[in-house]
This record gives C-alpha cells, structure tokens and sequence, in this order.
C-alpha cells in the first residue's frame, strides 16, 4: 500500500465466494493470489513481487452496514476517524468506524452524499510498503471513475475532502459532463459522471489495465464472465470495456486493443 494522502493506496474486492473470485480474476488480469499470512483468510493479489489489491469473503458486519459484493478503494488519510467524522458532517455517511488492522493501518468505510463508498485509511508507518509499480502496467488500476451525483457537485465535495482538483469536462450529452479529476498537479487520475439507471448503484468503478483488451475480453469470457459494455475507443487510442464477473460484480479494463 503507498501511503500517499489524498490518493488512492489499495483496492479491494468483497465477494460472496473469495475462493471463485481468485480462480476468476488470476486467471482474466494475470495476478498471483497468496495468503496474507497464517490465521488470516485475506488474498493479496499481486502482479509478479507487487501487490496491487486484496480479496475476501463479506463479513457480517459488511453485510450489515448494507454492503454488497463489489470493489472498493482505499484513499489514503493522515487522520482516519478525523476525516470520517467530517465527511458524515458535510452529507456523507459512515459506514464502518475507525479500526485498527494490526502491522497493516487504520482505516474507516465512509459513503459520500450520493451513497458511493470509499475506504479512508492510515497504514502503520512500521508496515513494509513495496515499490509502486509504474502507471499502466498490466495488472494495476490506471484509471477511477466515479458514478454519483452530478460530476460539478461530486467535484465539489470530493474536493473539499481530499483536495482534487478539475481539470477539464468532456459532454457526453445526455450523460451531462464527464469531469476529469487529479489528485494535485499531476495527470488526470480519473473522472466523475453522473449516474445512469443501468448503473447498480451509486459506484466507484475501477478501470485495469491489460496487455490487450481483445485478449483479455476471451480471456473473460473462458473463465464464465460476461462483458456487458464494449470494447469501445476512448482519447489516447486505447479501448475499454466494461464486465461482469461470475458472481455479478462489475469491473472495468482498459488497455490497446490488439
């Protein structure tokens, strides 16, 4: 996990049944999957050395707090309870409180206005963090894309919590605004749109990124997943595409097309 504030560190997939959901992704993006260590049923999911995300089954507790089977990111923090405490105070809502991961962090589920979820987190400082892998390598996430309310005001608020900055808006017509956001002054990390009925629910989805989009669309398809959108072009010459895996959860890849 980076432990970068304001920025995305981890992601994470809750699934009904981990043990599936490993033998699907691994086999779709190449990862590796590996216990994170005895009397633990959490999957680190890494690309080679890396990890990238994790994976486990929904705890009660989850399922209680009206979670349902989806990725997740991680935004790093410099106070979890602090920033959750001020999120549910400006329409947001907390979902799980402030805890303690032993050796690993603290972290918090928080919703912003729309329902979106978000994990708020401080790794511990004592914890080994390993060399990020460079932006766009097959396997990581290169792109976040926020499904919600209308993207000036998801900008807006997200902005006032985690100080993203607008860059610029596409029309996407009767979609309204495609607003393109970064983190400070880099490049853009990703963008915010209003959310479609077709859309489950007020969602982050996470863009993968993959060698080739076609290959990786057989490779979905092999091992029981659908795809339900795409491939479609997008601005930089790559595709993307938009799936479901066996257990119904959406993910999204982007990557050439050959």
């Amino acid at each position: 996990m980076s432990t970068a504030a304001s920025c995305f560190v981890w992601y994470e997939l809750m699934a009904e049944d981990a043990e599936a959901a490993a033998a699907f992704y691994t086999r779709v993006f190449g990862w590796q999957a590996s216990s994170a260590g005895p009397g633990t049923d959490y999957t680190i999911l890494s690309v080679g050395r890396a990890p990238v995300a994790g994976l486990m089954a929904m705890p009660p507790q989850a399922c209680a707090a009206g979670a349902v089977p989806s990725w997740v990111g991680y935004v790093g923090v410099d106070d979890v309870d602090a920033k959750a405490a001020e999120i549910a105070a400006d329409g947001g809502m907390l979902r799980f409180p402030g805890t303690d991961m032993p050796g690993v962090g603290r972290f918090a589920v928080v919703t912003d206005p729309a329902g979106a979820p978000l994990v708020l987190f401080k790794p511990d400082m004592n914890a080994m963090r390993p060399q990020p892998l460079p932006p766009g390598t097959p396997g990581t996430v290169s792109w976040h894309e926020l499904h919600g309310a209308e993207a000036a005001d998801a900008l807006a608020w997200h902005g006032r919590h985690f100080g993203w900055r607008g860059l610029d808006a596409m029309d996407m017509g009767a979609r309204g605004a495609y607003q393109f956001f970064s983190t400070g002054e880099g490049p853009a990390l990703g963008a915010m749109l209003r959310r479609l009925p077709e859309m489950p629910h007020p969602m982050w989805l996470y863009y993968i990124s993959v060698a080739s989009v076609s290959a990786a669309i057989e490779r979905v398809g092999a091992a029981g997943g659908r795809i339900i959108m795409g491939p479609h072009p997008v601005p930089g010459g790559n595709l993307i595409a938009h799936g479901l895996d066996p257990q119904g959860v959406l993910f999204a890849m982007v990557g050439p097309g050959a």
